[in-house]
């Protein structure tokens, strides 16, 4: 078999952030992890564990601080070049959600090397170089292990304003949310796992930067996002009402949504992830099933995204409006669909 004829997405258990630990037992595993009273250290943390924010910060001083954060997965997409770009991309976007810029990257690589040639390896860490790139990011090696499943990602810090940044726990109500992706990249790439279909228009989605859309929303004055990637816009949407004590209304005909996506998930194309996203939503989760579709539009609103946009609280122009934060509602619901 010649590595052009290699399905890499047939190596893994799962794909992209579709293999991300379940969110509930994720916060429960990392609960005790906050350190209240820590010892003399450089820098104050400024952003850490509290809210389950895209990267830490620490500030260096009154003007500067430094963003850090780490992301790898297995195989999204079977062309090893594309998979490296999407890693990297997403990799990045974690220091854009927070309003910084990335500086220097260093990646992560699993391989099989008894199993899969290494010069796929090569074709991953070459997208993942030309990404970072465009970024204007230096990549300045890594670490690799031998790994029975394939996986890459990167290790990136960056530099953002302490004053400006965005955060999870800083929306209110009033907030404009607006979402700067469509969605529908998980049942597509779930689809493109058990079909081999190549969707070009998600592969363009999970490879474009998130970098003029957080420097746009920077500097319109946004302090509130996050990124939508493997918890799903509703997973997401949770997280950031629940840390910025408001309830999110999603208008679920307003998001974006890819060609196809709709039809993939009425087929049947639903990853564990997005399944398992939407039953740790529900008992927060409000919906109006007159307006806000049935279950499958639940599903597609909770499907795992790999390298997805950002959810910016605030208004900026070019993006559209899909939902607005409300004062908390008495009865815990934090995200309504309708």
């Amino acid at each position: 078999m010649t590595t052009s004829q290699i399905r890499l997405t047939q190596y893994a258990h799962g794909g992209g952030c579709a293999c991300k630990i379940p969110p509930g037992e994720l916060e429960a595993a990392v609960a005790g992890l906050v350190d209240s009273n820590p010892p003399t250290v450089n820098g104050e943390l400024v952003v850490g564990l509290d809210h389950g924010d895209d990267a830490a910060v620490v500030r260096l001083d009154g003007a500067r601080a430094v963003v850090a954060t780490a992301d790898f997965f297995t195989p999204v997409v079977d062309d090893a070049y594309d998979w490296g770009r999407i890693a990297a991309a997403n990799a990045l976007s974690d220091v854009y959600a927070m309003g910084g810029t990335p500086v220097v990257a260093v990646n992560l690589l699993g391989w099989p090397r008894d199993v899969l040639p290494f010069d796929l390896a090569e074709d991953v860490l070459r997208g993942g170089l030309d990404v970072a790139r465009e970024a204007h990011c230096h990549v300045a090696g890594g670490h690799s292990i031998d790994d029975p499943e394939p996986k890459y990602g990167m290790a990136v810090t960056g530099i953002a304003d302490p004053d400006r940044l965005m955060r999870a726990d800083h929306g209110k109500p009033g907030d404009q949310l607006m979402l700067t992706k469509p969605i529908g990249l998980g049942t597509l790439n779930n689809r493109h796992k058990a079909t081999g279909e190549v969707f070009d228009a998600a592969i363009a989605t999970m490879t474009a930067l998130n970098a003029a859309a957080a420097r746009t929303a920077v500097d319109a004055g946004v302090r509130c996002a996050t990124d939508v990637t493997g918890f799903g816009l509703l997973g997401h949407l949770h997280k950031l009402a629940r840390a910025s004590g408001v309830t999110a209304v999603l208008e679920a005909g307003a998001v974006p949504v890819l060609a196809l996506a709709r039809e993939s998930i009425a087929a049947g194309y639903v990853s564990g992830g997005t399944r398992r996203n939407l039953d740790w939503v529900r008992p927060w989760l409000a919906h109006d099933t007159r307006t806000g579709g049935g279950e499958d539009e639940l599903l597609l609103l909770a499907d795992a995204q790999t390298s997805g946009g950002l959810l910016l609280a605030g208004d900026v122009p070019g993006y559209p409006v899909v939902g607005e934060l409300i004062p908390a509602r008495a009865d815990g619901v934090t995200v309504i669909v309708r």
